[in-house]
Parts: C-alpha cells; sequence; structure tokens
C-alpha cells in the first residue's frame, strides 16, 4: 500500500507464511493512527495549495494545523505510498472533491484486537470520526525492513482472500465495529518484516475484491497499525 523508508498502511496476511506467531490464548491490541499523526505525510488525500490550479499536494505532518479547515480531494490518478518520503508531495491532478476537511479526515481513531486460538484468528475492530456512511475494507501488511526503494509492500484482505470478509460500513456519525474469523493465525513483527492492519476507504463506494483499489484516486488509507514484535507478545491473563 504505501518509495522509500516508510510504514504505511500497505498488507499482507499472514496465513499463508510461517506457522502462528502467537501462542493460543495471547491477545493483542493495535492502536490505528494516521500517518499525520504516525509523523509521516498525508497518503492519500490531498489539498489544493493554489484554489482553482487543478494541482492538489500531499501535506506533511508539521503543516496539519495549517490545513486543517482545507477541503480535501482525491488524485485523478493512483498515487504511489511513500509516507516517509518528504519530496513526494506533489504536485499531482486533482481528482473530486470528497465533501470534508483534513481535520476531519484526521479525527478518525480506531483499535483492532486480535486473537488467535488453535488455528482460528479473531479479529475485533471498533472506530469513530471516520467517512460517515461509507464503504471501508480491512488489510493486513507486510513491510520488509529495512524497506525497498521504491518502497513497496505485500497486501492482502483480512480474512478469506477473495476480499468478501475484509468489508465493513459506517453509520451517519462515522462509527463503525467489525468482527471476523478465520483460519490461520497471523505472524506479528520480526527483524525482517513489518506487519500490521489498515483501514482503507473507498472513496467510490467500490470494493475491488483480494485488491484494495488505487491509492490517492478511489482507495485511502486513513488509519493503520503495527503488529508487536514477537517476544514482545504477553499472554492475557
Amino acid at each position: 500500500m504505501f518509495q522509500t523508508r516508510s510504514f504505511v498502511a500497505a498488507a499482507a496476511f499472514a496465513a499463508a507464511v510461517a506457522p502462528a506467531a502467537a501462542n493460543a490464548g495471547e491477545a493483542i491490541e493495535v492502536q490505528l493512527v494516521d500517518h499525520v499523526t504516525a509523523g509521516f505525510i498525508e497518503q492519500d488525500v490531498f489539498v489544493e495549495r493554489q484554489p482553482g490550479s487543478g494541482d492538489v499536494w500531499r501535506i506533511a505532518a508539521d503543516e496539519r494545523d495549517a490545513w486543517a479547515d482545507a477541503t480535501v480531494y482525491t488524485s485523478a490518478r493512483p498515487q504511489h505510498h511513500d509516507p516517509m518520503n518528504p519530496t513526494n508531495t506533489g504536485p499531482f491532478a486533482a481528482g473530486e472533491n470528497l465533501g470534508f476537511t483534513m481535520d476531519q479526515w484526521l479525527t478518525a481513531s480506531g483499535t483492532a484486537t486480535y486473537t488467535c486460538d488453535g488455528e482460528m484468528t479473531t479479529i475485533d475492530a471498533t472506530f469513530e470520526g471516520l467517512v460517515p456512511d461509507a464503504v471501508y475494507t480491512l488489510w493486513a501488511f507486510f513491510m520488509p525492513m529495512p524497506a525497498t526503494e521504491p518502497f513497496s509492500t505485500y497486501d492482502l484482505p483480512l480474512g478469506a482472500r477473495d476480499g468478501s470478509q475484509s468489508v465493513f460500513e459506517t453509520d451517519a456519525t462515522g462509527a463503525a465495529t467489525y468482527a471476523a474469523t478465520f483460519k490461520g493465525c497471523m505472524q506479528m513483527t520480526g527483524p525482517q518484516l513489518a506487519s500490521g492492519i489498515a483501514v482503507n476507504f473507498h472513496s467510490d463506494g467500490n470494493t475491488y475484491g483480494p485488491a484494495p483499489g488505487d491509492f490517492g484516486a478511489n482507495a485511502h488509507i486513513q488509519l493503520f497499525g503495527l503488529f508487536p514484535a514477537q517476544e514482545t507478545v504477553v499472554a492475557q491473563n
């Protein structure tokens, strides 16, 4: 989901890799944050620095307050994720006006809880402040460490490989819950791979099965979080 040293929300499902990364009964809570809060440049929604120019830009973390009230846009074409590269901010050809501000985009929050018991994974998540009445999908990601150049991750939908278990919708306030159980435990972060969960907003209202969509154009990672390193996993009492 994301050219250089970045953590973005791109994703990989670990059921195909290795045995269970967590022991039976362990519960892992992942706090989900946006790119700007994490200190990166925003990736998938954009602002017009010069109104009417037809060009849009990503904002950096230190520009949050300056652009809080700016209306956000999609990009006309897909944009490669590169969240830690401060030079990859634009300009890009403007797409659609999304009808909300950067501040509204960045107020979203979420928490996901992961457990694996035997060979079955359960993911429970709660969200607030997402885009109201909208379609989302959840993704898992693996990111090589150190990151590749150009930046890349391996992305798969949570649950069934056809994407059918990854979809959820928000209510009129932007709140949502998600719950799914599927076969295979997920891999934790290790010395060569970071793994985590990403929350993908579909501005066109469509989902794309085993693919996340076109980032920036119709798919927009709003939140993400990393699983802990295996040695830091502690059993739930």
